[in-house]
Order: structure tokens, then sequence, then C-alpha cells
């Protein structure tokens, strides 16, 4: 046996002789045990998803989370300060405009004593076929003398006149004057130290604004349509003097800033009823005016509401959300 161990210590050289070496009787060394499969896992894992670190050290997780929450606490910051400032500056000029448009009227209206006088004159070419001579005294035609020819026969000239004695009511003067005075009333109701809390409450304020001047500015723009038979049977014109015959219809509105006369003829032709028409106009200075400044009313309400909406897309926004120490600055 010591011999046998002898010879294990023998090595074959590259000089072709046996030699002994003094690795040879180095213990042989224990193998570890392998590594369970889950450690392993683990820490490969680690390894792909461990972020990196910036320039400074800092983990770029971390900065981002840090910046999304310093932009959500500057649009808190801003939304808390339109709330408190811009709405009610908004609508302090929203009033002011408004109550401009009120003085434009020729009806009384907030402090306005209205009752203006105009005299306008309503012609086609050629005159004859349709004119209108007439005052504008508030919403109403004190007096008018109108003149106008057929299309169909008899051709001559008829005449027709309004009287002080049974006026002429222009009812979307009032329409609008009404629409315009709920807008203020809306504006009014808002105290000027209420802090408004959350953009459901402007939008509830901004949208009633909203609606009131647009439904103003319909009355004047776009009037409402009637049928011939209901023109003819109409109340207005009874205010004729003399009255017309039962085929025909006078029709004064308003269209934008002008002031329209027409007038409708109505015939049976082989058993189907049509009617012609034909119609005069003059410009009103106060109603260009009036128009001017509900759209400039409606395009500031517009532009506060789309303000609003932003913030309307963070439904948890409201005074107060956010910490303690971002309400003082």
């Amino acid at each position: 046996m010591e011999r046998a161990a002898g010879y294990a210590n023998l090595i074959f050289g590259t000089n072709g002789n046996w030699s002994f070496s003094p690795y040879a009787r180095r213990k042989h060394q224990r193998h570890l045990a392998p590594l369970p499969e889950a450690i392993v896992i683990s820490a490969v894992q680690q390894k792909h998803t461990t972020p990196t670190d910036d320039d400074e050290g800092v983990p770029k997780v971390r900065t981002t989370m840090e910046a999304e929450k310093q932009e959500e606490f500057n649009l808190q910051k801003e939304f808390e300060w339109v709330l408190r400032e811009e709405v009610h500056q908004l609508l302090k000029k929203l009033k002011f405009i408004l109550i401009e448009c009120a003085h434009r009227f020729p009806v009384p209206l907030y402090e306005n004593e209205g009752k203006k006088t105009e005299k306008f004159i309503l012609s086609v070419q050629p005159p004859d076929q349709l004119k209108a001579i007439l005052t504008l005294t508030g919403d109403t035609i004190t007096q008018a003398d109108i003149s106008f020819k057929l299309s169909k026969s008899p051709h001559q000239i008829q005449r027709t006149s309004i009287t002080q004695d049974s006026p002429w009511k222009l009812q979307q003067v009032q329409d609008a004057a009404n629409h315009l005075q709920q807008a203020i009333n809306h504006i009014d109701d808002v105290d000027e130290s209420y802090h408004f809390k959350t953009s459901d409450e402007v939008m509830h304020v901004v949208g009633n604004i909203l609606e009131a001047l647009q439904r103003g500015r319909l009355s004047l723009v776009i009037p409402k349509k009637k049928p011939i038979d209901e023109l003819i049977k109409g109340r207005n014109m009874k205010s004729l003097t003399p009255n017309l015959s039962e085929d025909l219809a006078v029709s004064f509105y308003l269209q934008s800033h002008k002031l329209i006369i027409a007038v409708y003829q109505l015939t049976n032709i082989h058993g189907t009823m049509r009617f012609d028409s034909c119609q005069a106009e003059a410009s009103i200075n106060w109603l260009n005016e009036v128009l001017f400044m509900l759209s400039a009313g409606l395009q500031l309400c517009q532009q506060l509401k789309d303000k609003i909406s932003v913030f309307s897309l963070y439904k948890d926004f409201k005074v107060g959300s956010r910490a303690s120490s971002a309400l003082s600055y």
C-alpha cells in the first residue's frame, strides 16, 4: 500500500523521466453545493429591473415619480388660483360688457331708461314695389306708412299704416332684453367674496350665463318662423289701418342688425295654396352694437369654460386637496 501511494506521487515529466510532484500530496477540494433555483432567478431579475442611477446617483424611477408629483403640485396650485382669483376677475369683466350691452337696448333694462325713438325708411328698387316709413320707439313701431305693389292681379299699389293708437310690437327686442337681464342676474348671484371650491361650481354658473346669452343672441339673429295663415290671423295685423284683404299679410321682424318688412300674398293655383313675397330692410346701429357685445360676452364665457374644463379632467381636484404646506404661496 505504501508503494502504491508512492507511485501515485510520481508524474511523467516533459523530459521523459518520472519525478515527484509537490502538488500531488494536496488533498482534493470539496465541491460547493449548487444554489437553489429560486435564488438564481431572483438574482437575474434584480439585475435586469434595478434602475440605473443618474449622474448624481439618484435612481431614475424615484426621479420620475418626483417629477410627476411636482407637476401635479403645480397644476393643483394653478387650479386653486383660477378658482380664487381668475373666475371672479372674468365675471367682473363679463358683467361690465353686459351692462354696456344693456345700455344699448331701447327698452328699460338694468338702469337704462330706454324708450329711444328713431325713424327709418325701408325700401327696395323700384320703390313702388315696397316702401315703409316708420318710427321705432323702444321695441314698438309707433307709426308707419306702408305702400306696396302686388305681384299678382290686381297690380295696383296698396297702402296701409300703423298709428300710435294701435302700435306694432317687436317681441324679439323684449325677449333678447329679458335673456340679457337673466345673464346679469346670474353674475350678481355670485358674491365677490365667495370662494369656489370645485370646477363643477364654476361650470354651473358659467353654463347658466352662457345659455342666457345664447338665447338672447338667437332672439335677434334668427326670427321665429310662422306659417302664412298664422301671419294673416296674427294680432299685429289688426294694427294696420285700413285692414288688408285676407290673402295678404305684413310682417316686421329683426334679423341680425337689420329691421325687415315683408309682404306676403297668398294665392290658390289649381287647388294648391302658394304665396309670393317681397321684403325691404334697414340697418339699426344699436342692434349692431348689441350683437357685438353679446358675442364678446359669449367668447369670454367660452374661454372660462374651456379653462375650467381642463381641470375638470382631474376629478380629485378641489380646494384643500393637497398638503397644507402647498397652500402657503
